[in-house]
């Protein structure tokens, strides 16, 4: 029979014991990584969403309908959501869905790269934009953003000022860069406060050319020192759009012999001068950053690939819309990226009908890696036929493929580009 020391003593080892091993456990389930430890993590795919299944924003998704989408990303190894505005409820919505999945599961594991949108004075509305000045509503967006930050700091890990919100074609909304800079030195004194986590990550996400990828228009002193006080670059990248607006890289090469190519073949090439397109505008951000002195990182904050159009990027037009093309951008992008080791916010998850509710065969509406039903286009049917979406549902509907995951019918949707003449050497 042990005396009462030595029992204290077995009793408190146990205890320690206990501690350590459950210690161990939480460490191995809970997991509360931060920006700098997320983005560009090879198993820890980054995606942009919005949960909305129809052609207004005014029906908002439930919160069932969003842990249903948490549930289906976390099964291809999305671990980085990234949303848009905080003016509407869905982006509350999310973080409340992602904290009641981890409350029930704590190895459940979701970050989001939280959107605050920005417009300058009189943005969508019959008065002219006035670009220099601000909208009123800015103030209440970073509020509101701020706000959400401090409520689910083991959720939000980056906020992004504004969205394409510096880009001059962006004729309805944009901004000068002082004002994006404006904002995010108010969120980085939040962080020096100590009112906001101090490895909370802000960023604007914007087109290359607003970082200093574009023309000298872009090359202002306030880009340079908003350059300096965000924690990374997240920048945009849309071969896509290109082969309308800019299409030399596009057409299909052909000899002026005009000999017959193999339409897979064409398409493939095609797709390789896109991601080498996608490239070289991050190189151009690159490039301008380092006549700066500054190292920081640079992540892709947007890219994407449509798969129906029928404006300027289907048959009459670039032929660039099907899921065969997406699916070889979708593979390039996240080759190029993950051996890179940056993070790349895939647009986008779902299709959103809302993007273009007056017509819906504009490829606004098309760029989800799931229709709106749930079913899983050409770049994940792989994962389809490995399992990783059995018992999921989207509104009740299976994960299953399109076109019933006939590739022959798939192809018989695809257009080589139209032809570009290159005279032999």
């Amino acid at each position: 029979m042990l005396s009462l020391p030595k029992l204290c003593t077995c009793v408190l080892a146990l205890i320690f014991l206990f501690s350590c091993t459950s210690g161990e456990q939480n460490e191995m389930v809970v997991k509360d990584l931060v920006a700098a430890e997320i983005l560009g993590k090879p198993d820890y795919l980054a995606i942009s969403y919005g949960g909305y299944r129809a052609r207004s924003r005014d029906e908002q998704p439930t919160m069932t309908q969003l842990q249903e989408d948490m549930l289906i990303l976390s099964a291809m190894n999305i671990r980085i959501l990234r949303t848009y505005n905080v003016g509407l409820p869905q982006a509350a919505n999310i973080l409340a869905a992602i904290r009641a999945l981890k409350e029930a599961d704590p190895a459940f594991e979701m970050y989001v790269m939280l959107g605050a949108w920005i417009d300058c004075k009189n943005a969508w509305t019959d008065s002219e934009p006035d670009h220099d000045t601000e909208s009123e509503k800015n103030a209440a967006e970073i509020e509101r953003a701020v706000a959400l930050a401090q409520k689910y700091p083991d959720i939000v890990k980056v906020i992004a000022v504004g969205n394409e919100a510096m880009v001059k074609w962006a004729a309805s909304y944009y901004v000068q860069p002082g004002i994006i800079l404006k904002w995010v030195n108010h969120l980085q004194g939040l962080k020096a406060a100590g009112e906001l986590p101090e490895d909370l990550w802000i960023t604007s996400s914007d087109n290359f050319a607003s970082w200093g990828g574009g023309g000298e228009e872009y090359h202002v002193e306030d880009l340079n020192k908003l350059i300096r006080a965000v924690d990374f670059i997240s920048l945009h990248t849309y071969p896509m759009h290109d082969t309308h607006y800019n299409p030399e890289f596009w057409g299909a090469r052909a000899s002026a012999a005009g000999q017959e190519q193999d339409k897979e073949a064409l398409v493939e090439a095609a797709m390789l001068r896109a991601k080498a397109y996608a490239i070289s505008q991050y190189d151009s951000v690159a490039s301008y950053v380092k006549t700066l002195g500054v190292d920081k990182p640079l992540h892709i904050g947007e890219t994407g690939w449509a798969t129906s159009s029928n404006g300027f990027y289907g048959e009459g037009g670039s032929r660039a819309t099907d899921e065969y093309k997406m699916g070889l951008y979708y593979q390039h992008m996240r080759d190029w990226t993950g051996e890179a080791k940056m993070a790349c916010f895939y647009f986008e998850a779902f299709d959103e009908p809302w993007k273009d509710g007056a017509n819906p065969g504009g490829s606004e509406n098309h760029f989800g890696l799931f229709t709106v039903k749930g079913e899983a286009k050409y770049p994940l049917w792989p994962l389809v036929d490995a399992g990783v979406f059995d018992g999921l549902t989207r509104d009740g509907h299976p994960i299953t493929k399109t076109f019933d995951g006939d590739k022959a019918a798939l192809m018989e949707t695809v257009l080589p580009p139209p032809l570009t003449v290159v005279e032999e050497q």
